[in-house]
């Protein structure tokens, strides 16, 4: 997988996801804020989860170049959330987009990833504006998009999601 790029900020390594991370994928994608906020992905096993990674994460990575990353910290190699940068159905521009384990909450973490993403999206993919998405509830989500720049536009239907989504565009 070494042909995609890694990232790397004081803290924290931003390696692209891979099938080693299917129990990852498992436990943060079924973590409560993550079926809150982010809707559930049916990754009910570990078979599941390869095929997540296999039909979305490693298909856009091979199409596109970008996709999603797993967060590591450099000092315990700690797996501690997600970041990346997603194609999606019904939105126009490329969205960016985090997670962490609950327990990875409060530490900084989620925006010094994003920032790292964000960075990687202009300098390194061209991508000159990113969007974002957030459950309307989710107000610490809303706020980590305004430091980055990204500003709410409105509220959006999206295919396969329940409910509005708040959209930002940077």
């Amino acid at each position: 997988m070494n042909k995609y790029h890694l990232f790397e900020t004081d803290r924290l390594w931003i390696r692209p996801t891979t099938e080693e991370d299917a129990d990852f994928i498992l436990e943060i994608f079924n973590s409560p804020k993550a079926l809150r906020f982010i809707g559930d992905r049916k990754i009910r096993t570990k078979d599941d989860a390869l095929a997540f990674i296999r039909n979305r994460t490693l298909k856009q990575f091979t199409e596109l170049g970008y996709g999603n990353y797993t967060v590591v910290t450099k000092g315990e190699g700690a797996k501690v959330g997600v970041c990346g940068l997603y194609k999606r159905p019904g939105l126009e521009l490329v969205d960016i987009g985090y997670a962490l384990l609950p327990e990875q909450e409060g530490k900084g973490y989620a925006i010094e990833a994003s920032r790292a993403v964000q960075q990687a999206a202009k300098e390194v993919f061209g991508l000159d504006k990113l969007c974002a998405i957030t459950h309307p509830e989710n107000g610490a989500s809303g706020r980590l998009l305004e430091k980055l720049g990204l500003k709410k536009m409105d509220q959006r239907q999206l295919p396969g999601v329940e409910g509005l989504s708040d959209y930002y565009e940077s």
